[in-house]
């Protein structure tokens, strides 16, 4: 099979290369998928689980990506809730070959079922970034009707659903981004928006809710906005700076299959709409890393050439 892999860390975006694999191997309790469509993160390079495996074992030549949608082609030994020839979509193992491939070896929990009106493309843009909207908003950041959220990144795969999801459950919803972003994300349903290059993060006000994908400065500037009892949290790295009389957590997000199909029932009643920067084939991923290649939305790597 076909596969992006890199073999060299210091190589960054130029050490991903379209490879040539032996086909994967279905360990218990595993599914080989045939990958329709991928998604990934542009910073993954930089993750341990790209290098080496949970033991600590070099594992390179490494397959990055970890958000897939495909079909499963192969049961292992002891899998459940799944069969041959179903349509699914998930997350891949951090520290094993990811979803840049023609096939992927997958634990069956980490995968849902999708429905057949929901193409690929679509599904694909869902895992990583529906989960992580939702653990960060609801299971860390326990929002609520009423309460004010800051996102910040908002016209981003994350930011995106995050915004959707928040405003849904009646949330005041205030988006941050560049300039050019300000219609996405008022056209998501955020209240306000605003734009990090012109405008002064201080003067947003007490917020109950932080959730950031940024990082860096903004991670830290954003502390001083949680109101007492609220929460920060962060997808970029540990705090450093934490609120005053509030909480902070970052956290990775995790596979869940129920909150998945929920998800994707958001999507086909029309209440949830994953924003796709662009589409890219296979042989392309590696111009899809690159800084330059930045749009708003996520960016989704089509591995097949049909739907079905």
């Amino acid at each position: 099979m076909q596969a992006i892999t890199v073999r060299d860390r210091d190589a960054g975006v130029r050490g991903l290369a379209l490879t040539d694999l032996p086909h994967p191997h279905a360990a218990e309790n595993d599914v080989i998928v045939r990958v329709h469509a991928a998604g990934f993160t542009p910073g993954e390079l930089a993750w341990p689980g790209t290098w080496t495996d949970r033991s600590g074992r070099d594992r390179t030549p490494s397959v990055p990506g970890h958000e897939l949608s495909g079909v499963v082609t192969e049961l292992g030994y002891g899998s459940t809730g799944l069969s041959i020839g179903q349509r699914v979509f998930g997350l891949a193992d951090w520290t094993r070959d990811g979803s840049l491939a023609q096939y992927v070896a997958v634990e069956a929990r980490n995968l849902a079922p999708l429905p057949a009106d929901i193409d690929h493309i679509t599904a694909a843009a869902l895992p990583v970034s529906g989960l992580t909207a939702w653990q960060g908003l609801f299971d860390h950041a326990r929002l609520a009707a009423g309460r004010t959220a800051l996102i910040h990144g908002a016209a981003g795969g994350v930011g995106s659903l995050a915004v959707q999801l928040a405003r849904e459950a009646g949330a005041r919803v205030i988006g941050t981004g560049r300039a050019g972003d300000r219609t996405t994300v008022l056209g998501l349903g955020a209240h306000a928006f605003v734009d990090l290059q012109a405008e002064r993060l201080e003067d947003i006000g007490d917020v109950d809710v932080v959730l950031d994908v940024i990082g860096g400065d903004i991670l830290d500037r954003s502390t001083a906005l949680v109101r007492p009892g609220g929460t920060l949290v962060t997808i970029a790295r540990p705090v450093t700076v934490r609120p005053e009389d509030g909480r902070a957590v970052f956290f990775v997000v995790e596979p869940d299959r129920d909150r998945l199909t929920d998800l994707a029932a958001r999507v086909r009643d029309g209440r949830l709409r994953p924003v796709i920067g662009s589409v890219r084939p296979l042989a392309e991923t590696s111009a899809a890393f690159a800084p330059g290649e930045r749009t708003p939305g996520k960016t989704i790597i089509r591995v097949a050439d049909t739907d079905e």
